[in-house]
């Protein structure tokens, strides 16, 4: 496919907003996950605020922990136009994709998620994905952040990254020099066959790598995980420490 064909960025996203947060207690036992705050504003927020900004006109967000007090919250909110999928039991982030794959449709769409926070360098990332994906070449593109720049990670990284783009998984005991954002657009085909069941997206990522298919973009921008207390309380201060209010 030219470049001048490609389909740019999908106008559909889904939200992965079901887990549990053990990691994140105790600031996750009267709440879920998402709608924790970070200098002043809730991290859904931040997610959707993010995806709006860009032109998604539509996002499927799942539910699982404390499902109603995020419903509500998500209601309140009106807009990009939401559709929730509820998980009565909790299907991981494959599961959970696949279940809701009614809603997201057709075309290739965006999976992002809500427990990370990330900022753009020169270029705005979610452009530069969407310039970036060829469904003809790829069934995944992934949001890659070089861990050097990944603010207070210590793990050992999970992909390489070929001039090209195509990636592959560390393997033990070796070091990679990415990690995976949490950002991603997915075509909606890489599920065919499978059944809706707790799994994770790493399946669809392994079959992918298998097919040659499996591509990333490199981020360029400040990202900050905040699944832990000890990860909340530094994005916390560096959110503020740079001005950035959620507002």
């Amino acid at each position: 496919m030219a470049e001048t064909e490609r389909p740019g960025l999908p106008r559909t996203a889904m939200v992965l907003a079901a887990g549990l947060g053990r990691r994140l207690r105790p600031h996750t036992l009267s709440r879920p996950k998402p709608l924790v705050n970070v200098a002043g504003r809730s991290l859904i927020d931040r997610t959707l605020d993010r995806l709006e900004a860009v032109g998604v006109t539509d996002v499927v967000v799942n539910l699982h922990y404390r499902a109603d007090m995020l419903a509500e919250h998500l209601t309140r909110r009106g807009s990009p136009n939401i559709t929730l999928s509820h998980e009565e039991v909790l299907l991981e982030t494959g599961g959970g994709v696949l279940k809701a794959l009614p809603e997201l449709g057709t075309e290739p769409f965006l999976v992002v998620n809500s427990d990370m926070i990330w900022r753009d360098g020169l270029t705005d990332t979610l452009a530069m994905m969407g310039r970036h994906f060829d469904p003809d070449r790829m069934d995944a593109l992934l949001m890659m952040q070089p861990t050097i720049r990944a603010l207070g990670y210590r793990g050992q990284g999970d992909f390489h990254m070929d001039p090209a783009g195509r990636l592959t998984r560390r393997r033990a005991p070796k070091v990679a020099p990415f990690l995976f954002s949490g950002v991603q657009i997915l075509r909606p085909e890489v599920f065919d066959g499978m059944t809706v069941e707790p799994f994770s997206l790493n399946r669809i990522y392994d079959l992918a790598q298998d097919a040659g298919r499996l591509f990333g973009t490199r981020h360029d921008g400040d990202w900050l995980e905040v699944g832990t207390p000890a990860g909340l309380a530094m994005a916390e201060r560096e959110l503020r420490r740079s001005g950035d209010r959620g507002d």
